[in-house]
């Protein structure tokens, strides 16, 4: 997939996995594997988008709700949001703060500081047991840094890599990718100071760069594709070499203070 003209033109390339992925596969090398078997090849300064059901399941993320044991809270959260609630047990596990709770909506603060559905627990594409689950990876951002580690000393290629996950909006109806990992490449691109092509000053304008990113990658990634894993080619962007520069995913998450939302 190829978007833009001349000199602006980012290609997005898809990367086929053909395996289910398991605990303890080495990920990193199982994507440079399945790049190789695409008649792919990683140069200097790509961007890798993962999705983040395949970090999971190599991390062990699995859980099996046979052994979930439904807490008073989560009982009565059920008999409001009519969900299994040996999942809404884990869904609280996995969570720092309710956000809101509906008949269909059960909105969280995950221990990672993201605001989504059900904490991001997956039960679609999963396993054929329908009782497995998958959890979020435990830290993302390490999740990343490992791949991105791996390719510089296998390869000597400097990546970026984004971990991607699919959130809804409270806006729009339809879900899109984010980012919720990230190596080597700033989360925003900041316009503040900037000057407009009218001559005005710019004070507020970042753009979250990643997420957008991870949002052009799944057009080629899809939900039935068998497609984990895309190659963004050419976006220009100032790459961090070095895993000590501080890069997280955190960076892009708004203040509780500033939420529209959740702000006194």
């Amino acid at each position: 997939m190829k978007v833009g003209v001349d000199s602006l033109s980012i290609t997005i390339f898809p990367v086929k996995i053909n395996k289910n992925v398991e605990k303890n596969d080495n990920i990193a090398s199982l994507i440079c594997e399945s790049i190789d078997s695409n008649s792919l090849q990683i140069k200097e300064n790509d961007i890798l988008v993962v999705a983040q059901k395949i970090i999971s399941k190599s991390e062990g993320r699995l859980c099996c709700l046979d052994g979930v044991v439904p807490s008073k809270e989560a009982l009565s959260i059920s008999a409001i949001h009519q969900k299994d609630p040996r999942l809404i047990e884990l869904i609280l596990r996995e969570s720092i703060d309710i956000i809101r709770v509906t008949n269909k909506n059960l909105i969280v603060e995950t221990k990672h500081g993201f605001i989504c559905a059900n904490a991001g627990i997956d039960q679609s594409n999963v396993s054929v047991n329908s009782d497995i689950v998958l959890l979020l990876p435990e830290n993302p951002d390490e999740s990343a840094k490992k791949i991105k580690r791996y390719f510089y000393h296998k390869l000597k290629k400097n990546v970026s890599v984004i971990i991607s996950d699919t959130f809804g909006r409270p806006f729009r109806k339809g879900q899109t990718n984010v980012a919720i990992g990230v190596a080597g490449i700033c989360p925003l691109k900041s316009y503040i100071g900037r000057i407009d092509t009218f001559g005005k000053t710019l004070r507020v304008t970042e753009i979250a760069v990643i997420d957008e990113l991870a949002s052009s990658a799944e057009l080629v990634m899809g939900k039935t594709l068998e497609v984990p894993v895309a190659i963004i080619r050419g976006y220009e962007y100032q790459p961090l070499h070095s895993d000590d520069t501080g890069v997280s995913i955190k960076s892009i998450f708004r203040e509780k203070s500033q939420d529209l939302f959740r702000g006194q």
